[in-house]
């Protein structure tokens, strides 16, 4: 009896179900699911139940999709259009949704996105999925000005990965205060700038695995500091090992090496010699610099020899300088006698040069010169009786005798 009743009921309510399943798509009850795959498809179908929570359309040829693809579907949660060519998408698409909490747009070529496509009163959005959607740089600049205006302050999950990303611009996340995960592996970037992530207080995981990087210089490992307690994947990037990659070898070997998820897959693309090495192992002075990369290990040692080093240089200054300050008063001494020498010096040197620019040497000479000159070069020539003789005394006692010789005396 019981079975035939169960068989009763399963009559009547399959096909009911199935009326109420749009055409070319399918319907779980069971699992509140609706999926139409692959159906080609040029546009969301109506009628769907209302029993659904999760709609699944993908791989069909929808172009364009608006706020009339989506009516009265407010209990729906998960939506998946990945896959259907989309290009353009409208004005408040999505505001009828207003229980939607994942939103997948992968593989769509998106060329126009309005700045209210996502906007949805409450902001109840927490996952979206833009992987491989992004059909030029115009699109993403629409994508920019969208999180700045389309009501995303909610989201915890942002995927942008496989759009051919080669630069970020800064504050290009800040309006994404809730954002837990950014993942934007398979891109081109190559460098990140100040202010690239600022406003991400809540980040817990930046994945900048297979891009461009060849180094992460000091700018981008400041932008990594802000990010607080955030871990990061770094891997399959193609890093140039030279000396100008030792301050990133340097924040791997740190502390915070643990918050490189995928620290194995962070290796070395070139030169030839380190290719495929773990960068988290080779020494700061090995990578490009023309050392080998075993002699790393030697590192720590060295920078203990110069740390030992300047200690023991510090104490001798210190010996030195209280070896002068005991001493001082000699010191003082020494510079008073040394300056007193030096004065006497000077004095002598000024006493000769007064005797030497006196006037009455300078007529004795030339009196003496004439007089060589007037009687010749006889050493015993006398003058006669009847001259004057003077006499010149010592020049210390300054005075002078005059002789006069007369006839007959």
């Amino acid at each position: 009896m019981c079975m035939f009743t169960f068989c009763v009921l399963l009559f009547f309510v399959a096909p009911y179900q199935c009326m109420k399943c749009p055409f070319g798509c399918t319907c779980f009850a069971a699992t509140n699911t609706v999926k139409c795959v692959s159906k080609e498809l040029r546009a969301v179908p109506l009628g769907i139940p209302e029993y659904a929570r999760t709609l699944i359309v993908t791989g069909n040829n929808i172009q364009q999709v608006g706020p009339d693809s989506f009516p009265e579907l407010e209990n729906v949660t998960n939506i998946c259009l990945s896959n259907n060519r989309i290009t353009e998408l409208g004005s408040h698409t999505f505001s009828s949704m207003t229980s939607l909490r994942s939103l997948d747009l992968s593989s769509n070529p998106l060329a126009l996105i309005h700045p209210e496509a996502f906007s949805i009163p409450g902001s109840p959005l927490l996952e979206l999925n833009l992987s491989r959607s992004l059909y030029n740089s115009t699109s993403l600049t629409d994508l920019t000005t969208a999180m700045r205006w389309g009501g995303l302050a909610g989201l915890i999950l942002l995927d942008l990965s496989g759009n051919r990303l080669t630069l970020l611009a800064p504050a290009t996340f800040s309006h994404l205060p809730s954002l837990r995960q950014l993942l934007l592996p398979h891109n081109s970037l190559a460098s990140v700038y100040n202010d690239t992530f600022s406003g991400l207080h809540r980040l817990e995981l930046l994945d900048l695995s297979h891009n461009a990087f060849r180094v992460f210089r000091a700018e981008a490992l400041e932008e990594f500091g802000r990010l607080g307690k955030a871990r990061f994947r770094l891997g399959r990037n193609p890093y140039l090992c030279s000396c100008e990659i030792h301050r990133f070898v340097a924040w791997l070997n740190s502390f915070v090496t643990t918050r490189v998820v995928d620290s194995d897959d962070v290796r070395c693309a070139s030169p030839r010699g380190l290719r495929d090495a773990h960068l988290s192992g080779v020494g700061v002075r090995a990578v490009g610099c023309g050392v080998p990369a075993h002699e790393g290990a030697a590192e720590p040692s060295l920078q203990t020899s110069y740390a030992f080093l300047g200690l023991v240089l510090g104490f001798v200054g210190m010996v030195f300088l209280f070896v002068l300050y005991l001493n001082r008063k000699g010191m003082k001494k020494w510079l008073t006698e040394t300056r007193e020498a030096g004065r006497d010096v000077l004095a002598g040197y000024h006493y000769r040069y007064e005797i030497d620019s006196d006037p009455r040497r300078g007529h004795s000479s030339a009196g003496d010169i004439a007089g060589r000159g007037r009687f010749g070069s006889l050493p015993s020539a006398r003058l006669p009786p009847d001259t004057c003789d003077v006499v010149q005394m010592p020049t210390d006692t300054r005075l002078k005798q005059v002789t006069m010789t007369a006839p007959g005396n």
